[in-house]
């Protein structure tokens, strides 16, 4: 059989069907044990020793437990054949293997049709002919079968979807694009160290009329043209430049057109990736910058930015490729007053003498200021040097870096130390330093490490000191040597600095990160703990933590959490295993840091993360539990985690942690609750496991507003399940959660609200925020502009309206017409929620159909958002209207507004919630004048009859509801009997006992 072919969409494609089948037995348990007929097999690399409880494993077969009807196990592994034959089975062993991308292509690259009985159908069948097939089968199981189908056909269209959006997104090259890439290249090519490349030439001297050098039978392909390429001390390359992107082919006599490497997106990054250490040695700023700076030699220093004629000057190639750049940096440099002093990066380092060049500006600046140094303003970098090597960098971003992940978070602007400031003693002692670490030998290099660590490091004097005058690149550099101690003294002093946001960024511009990610391989522990940790501090915003994984770090920092295996059990005083817990905790703050990114959290899981994860947090070190708890909560929000942590019984330890004395650990922990409360069973686990309690005790100390937001959090998730709410109540969390309800931070007010909204669904519950006082602190709050808080209070104001005592308590302190202002809010789930919250408000007023006229303009205007486009806006508006259609007064405004054709525009839908909503606003409305008429004339009797075939209950009472209604006028009876309404009520009589008119 064919391998199934590695690229991006095709990993992507992967990556979603593994995450469907490794949830499949959590969300679909009976499905899950549906038997194939003809077993999923292939070659497995899986050891039978992978496999624990549920398996009877030999030394070279494993049998499942589970067995079909005649005895046979659903999954029968012979090293290396697998057999599996259901789907509850393939989701455990997909949790069970380490490279679940390896198996998930081997499985789907020899097992075509996977699933059901496919065995008479064709290969090009669709699902949808699948789904014919089994109903029409009279097996028993059929409805299993059609059930196990209907999942299959949703996920082929979520993938079919998926792929589709992804393929648009793609930015595909063109001829012109690539044509102006290699011509770009080649000015900076040739023989000597000065240059990036030897070589770039095309394979063919003819170039189609569409651009393109490739044969025509190969651009069908979306194949533009063939380079050969000679980088310095590497053999000559030979590149396909493909609208899909670049990759690498070999040439042998004659072009071989399969392609040799994975895809990239232009000939830079391809550069970079498979030449990247040569790439970088010959960079292409390096060159630019050298350049420049010897054309400025020969021109007076530019006091202003310079003209267009002076840019004219440049080389014409380079301006061809880069005119709107320079154009728009022009104008920026002009507006924005320089204040970073030029200064060496790896990438030119080897061309600036930097001692000649900071007594350059000093002097430029003396003569400036009379002989000394003056207090007008900050030193500005020369104008055309500053320009270009911007323009230069701005090209090979836009060339070579265009993922989702190419913004930075939010950093301070650079901040460097004025020349004439009244800077402390420190400030030149550290400069000194770093002039014995530039020249020194292994013995000074050594001792000025040690010495600069005695200085107070957190103090940022002392960090702008050291980068200011270049020592960040010295540091970095002493990474690579092979001398232990260098390198421990060098990381003790990156780790420190790092703190500052400013620093990390310039630790990720000279390139620290993948020699710090390389350390992570070293036998020595010292060395592995300071660069996690370094990592862990760099790792604050999103290059960074793209940089981490591109370099393979997220791998080797999972690797650092087997260390501490053997020492997660009860503590031993050996300095072996308090070294491995090091390491292990360390490893876990850097994957903490990274796991803010969602990349890096699918990497952390793909690398076996959780499992080890889950390991640690039975250790009783509270240092290592505090990174471990915040990696998991991080990684929670994200559904195959939340499937993984329930797997992996990690519930129990967070709910024992939380009786820790540690407030950043209880933090975490209630945080981790928090992200995978959203699953019904999670909810129950924390209940079973006595968690509920410490979480309402956690309540009475407020002065940690962090931890207060996450136990607020998490019990807001929690009580989502009635037997949780009704805990809450027997530990007094009621009382507590209304006392929050003032002086409190948004972040904790959102979450206490959220609270209080689920708690209130149960009538005890609901009383007893009547009696606390909590109604009108809930009011006040509708007056905000938090959505999300808004959201949570309209819906707490409607649970509390259920209850008639406190809807006169709502309506006297004017809750009403705030609610209905809400129905202008811009946004929304606010929106919808204000509706919702109208309904029980309506129902138990006193005198609801004044208290609705009152308000000046309401009617029109809730009638009017049934224009909306939002599903849940347009389903809490239609249930809104069937409550204030009650009084007959708003019923007749209302028709004359035109409720009816909006109405009736919506009857052709297929959201279940919207149709029984919309079916109870039609059998309303149908109470005044001639409205049944006109539901007709305007086309929504025959959808209506449709509503029926919906598999909803609800919909069902209020579809025969609104029938019954219609069915008042004869023409209504017509269509109704037309579109076969008869035969449907007739197997849906026992539902409809009552609406029996038909």
């Amino acid at each position: 059989t064919r391998t199934l072919e590695i690229t991006p969409l095709n990993e992507v494609i992967l990556k979603e069907i593994a995450m469907f089948v490794e949830s499949f037995i959590y969300k679909h348990p009976q499905e899950a044990k549906y038997v194939f007929v003809e077993p999923l097999e292939w070659k497995t690399n899986l050891d039978p020793s992978a496999f624990e409880s549920g398996y009877i494993v030999s030394e070279t077969t494993v049998k499942s437990e589970e067995v079909d009807k005649d005895g046979q196990p659903l999954l029968f592994l012979s090293v290396p054949h697998i057999k599996i034959r259901s789907l509850g089975q393939l989701s455990r062993l997909l949790l069970i293997a380490k490279d679940r991308k390896l198996e998930g292509s081997t499985g789907l690259s020899c097992n075509k049709n996977p699933g059901l009985d496919y065995n008479t159908v064709k290969e090009d069948t669709s699902t949808v002919n699948i789904l014919d097939k089994i109903t029409k089968d009279e097996d028993p199981e059929s409805e299993i079968k059609m059930k196990v189908g209907m999942l299959l056909k949703q996920l082929d269209l979520y993938l079919l979807n998926h792929s589709l959006k992804r393929i648009s997104l793609q930015i595909c090259l063109n001829p012109t694009t690539v044509k102006n890439h290699i011509e770009l290249l080649k000015h900076f090519s040739g023989k000597g160290e000065q240059t990036v490349l030897e070589s770039i030439d095309y394979t063919s001297d003819y170039e189609f009329s569409n651009g393109c050098r490739a044969p025509p039978w190969r651009q069908i392909h979306g194949e533009i043209c063939y380079v050969l390429v000679k980088p310095h001390d590497v053999e000559t390359l030979c590149v396909t430049c493909s609208t899909e992107g670049v990759f690498l082919n070999e040439d042998e006599g004659e072009i071989n057109y399969e392609r040799k490497s994975e895809i990239y997106k232009d000939l830079v990054t391809f550069f970079k990736r498979k030449i990247g250490k040569i790439f970088r040695k010959y960079s292409m700023s390096r060159h630019l910058f050298r350049f420049t700076e010897e054309w400025k030699k020969e021109n007076e220093e530019p006091k202003e930015v310079p003209k267009k004629e002076e840019a004219d000057a440049l080389p014409k190639a380079f301006l061809a490729s880069s005119k709107n750049i320079l154009e728009k940096n022009q104008i920026n440099f002009g507006k924005i007053q320089m204040t970073k002093r030029l200064e060496p990066t790896l990438n030119w380092k080897a061309t600036v003498d930097f001692k000649k060049h900071k007594s350059l500006l000093r002097n430029t600046q003396e003569k400036k200021h009379g002989g000394r140094l003056g207090r007008s303003g900050p030193p500005v970098s020369p104008g055309r040097a500053q320009l270009v090597r911007k323009s230069a960098e701005k090209i090979e971003e836009i060339l070579s870096d265009s993922s989702s992940e190419n913004e930075e978070d939010e950093e301070p602007p650079d901040r460097r130390q004025e020349a004439n400031a009244d800077l402390p003693s420190e400030y030149w002692q550290i400069q000194k330093l770093v002039k014995y670490l530039k020249g020194g030998n292994q013995t000074a290099t050594v001792i000025a490490l040690r010495s600069m660590k005695d200085f107070n490091l957190a103090q940022e004097t002392c960090q702008l000191a050291i980068r200011d005058v270049g020592g960040l690149e010295v540091l970095i550099n002493l990474l690579d040597t092979d001398e232990v101690k260098c390198k421990i003294g060098s990381l003790k002093i990156l780790k420190e600095i790092s703190h500052n946001p400013q620093i990390r960024r310039n630790i990720v511009d000279l390139g620290g990160l993948p020699v710090m990610v390389n350390i992570l391989d070293s036998p020595h522990k010292s060395l592995k703990c300071l660069a996690a940790e370094t990592i862990a501090n760099v790792a604050k915003f999103r290059r960074a933590r793209r940089a981490v994984r591109h370099h393979g770090g997220i791998t080797k920092l999972v690797a650092l959490l087997d260390c501490a295996q053997s020492s997660a059990k009860p503590a031993q005083s050996s300095l072996y295993d308090a070294r491995d817990v090091e390491v292990a905790r360390c490893g876990a703050l850097a994957l903490w840091s990274c796991s803010k990114s969602n990349a890096n959290k699918e990497a952390i899981r793909q690398a076996g993360g959780i499992p080890l994860l889950a390991h640690l947090l039975k250790t009783s070190h509270e240092n290592m539990l505090i990174p471990v708890v915040g990696t998991l909560q991080e990684c929670a929000s994200e559904e195959n985690y939340r499937a993984a942590i329930k797997a992996e019984r990690i519930i129990e330890n967070l709910v024992k942690n939380l009786n820790s004395e540690n407030e950043q650990l209880q933090e975490q922990c209630a945080m981790a609750i928090y992200q995978c409360a959203e699953d019904k069973e999670t909810r129950d686990l924390v209940r079973l496991h006595g968690g509920l309690k410490p979480l309402a005790s956690l309540l009475n100390n407020t002065d940690n507003k962090e931890r207060l937001a996450a136990v607020t959090g998490a019990i807001w998730k929690c009580s989502i399940s009635k037997e949780n709410a009704t805990k809450f109540r027997e530990y007094e969390a009621i009382e507590t959660l209304v006392g929050l309800l003032t002086d409190q931070p948004e972040e904790v007010l959102v979450n206490v609200v959220g609270a209080l909204g689920e708690c209130c669904q149960e009538y005890e519950n609901r009383v007893l925020v009547r009696k606390c006082g909590g109604l009108q602190p809930l009011v006040n709050l509708l007056v905000g502009i938090n959505q999300t808080l808004l959201v949570n209070v309209t819906k707490a104001v409607g649970a509390c309206a259920v209850e008639p005592e406190s809807m006169m308590i709502i309506d006297r302190l004017d809750g009403v017409r705030l609610l209905w202002s809400l129905l202008k809010n811009p946004h929304p789930d606010v929106k919808a929620s204000a509706a919702w919250a109208l309904c029980p408000c309506i129902q138990n007023a006193k005198d609801a159909g004044e208290m609705v006229r009152c308000f000046v303009g309401g009617l029109e205007f809730i009638v009017n958002l049934l224009k909306s486009d939002n599903k849940e806006v347009l389903a809490s508006v239609c249930a809104a209207i069937t409550n204030i259609a009650k009084d007959q007064e708003n019923l007749a405004a209302i028709t004359d507004l035109g409720v009816v054709p909006l109405l009736s525009k919506l009857a052709n839908t297929n959201n279940d919630k919207l149709r029984r909503h919309l079916a109870e606003a039609i059998s309303r409305c149908c109470m005044w004048g001639r409205n049944r008429v006109a539901f007709g004339e305007y086309k929504a009797v025959a959808p209506l009859v449709r509503y029926l075939k919906s598999n909803d209950a609800n919909v069902h009472r209020a579809t025969a509801q609104a029938l019954y209604q219609l069915s008042e006028d004869a023409d209504n009876c017509i269509t109704i009997h037309e579109n076969g309404a008869v035969k449907t009520t007739a197997s849906l009589k026992r539902e409809f006992l009552g609406y029996s008119k038909f």
